[in-house]
């Protein structure tokens, strides 16, 4: 089972200081218990300052792997492919209304190709993760090569319709991993896996939580 925290640190208490160690702590604790994927999500941030948390929550997953090779949690910036560029991100989360997964591969890949410390300290194959809402965009988006989808509202999203997991069935008949995302708890994470998800993405569930307790009661789903 694939497993992908969605950062907010708006949904912290406290100031933007406190909140963004609270964000960091978050992440630390979430790699740690082996989370596959972390997507930086931190939209209203602007770019300097995106960049300069990206660049802290890549050091201490750096910092992680140097302690426990066995580690292997992947950092996704979401939309911001020149942000994921500049901090050498894993990759990028990319909204259904943003460039395709051939065209951001495209852009590193002329990065990469910049110069011998751009593809040193660069990955050479970006992981691209694609928001989906249909199963039409799912199968766009594997024939668009990215890596993996996240599906979603399947259960809820504020202002959107739910999307329910008849839908999610036949989005996971693609040929790449679908991530199921919306409303998703403990207690209907079973029937998104039995509908053939790869894994589940969540905001709350990781972040509201003790991760190591979501992470273990989540994989006894698939026992």
């Amino acid at each position: 089972m694939l497993l992908y925290y969605i950062t907010d640190r708006t949904a912290f208490p406290g100031g933007e200081h406190t909140r963004r160690i609270r964000l960091l702590d978050k992440i630390a604790e979430a790699a740690t218990q082996g989370i596959n994927y972390i997507q930086l999500r931190e939209k209203d941030l602007p770019t300097r300052d995106l960049e300069q948390l990206a660049r802290e929550a890549i050091s201490i997953l750096h910092e992680l792997r140097t302690e426990n090779r066995e580690l292997k949690t992947a950092l996704l910036i979401n939309s911001r492919t020149d942000v994921a560029i500049a901090t050498a991100a894993n990759g990028v989360h990319l909204r259904s209304s943003d460039i395709s997964p051939q065209q951001l591969r495209a852009a590193w890949n002329r990065s990469c190709g910049a110069g011998a410390l751009a593809r040193e300290l660069q990955p050479q194959n970006p992981l691209i993760a694609v928001s989906c809402h249909s199963p039409q965009e799912v199968a766009q988006a594997a024939s668009n090569q990215a890596t993996f989808t996240v599906f979603a509202p399947v259960f809820e999203k504020k202002d959107a319709q739910r999307a329910g997991l008849d839908a999610l069935s036949q989005a996971c008949r693609a040929p790449i991993p679908v991530l199921a995302l919306g409303g998703i708890n403990l207690e209907n994470g079973r029937s998104c896996l039995q509908a053939g998800a790869a894994g589940i993405a969540a905001i709350r569930l990781f972040q509201e939580n003790d991760v190591a307790t979501i992470v273990r009661q989540l994989r006894r789903l698939t026992a």
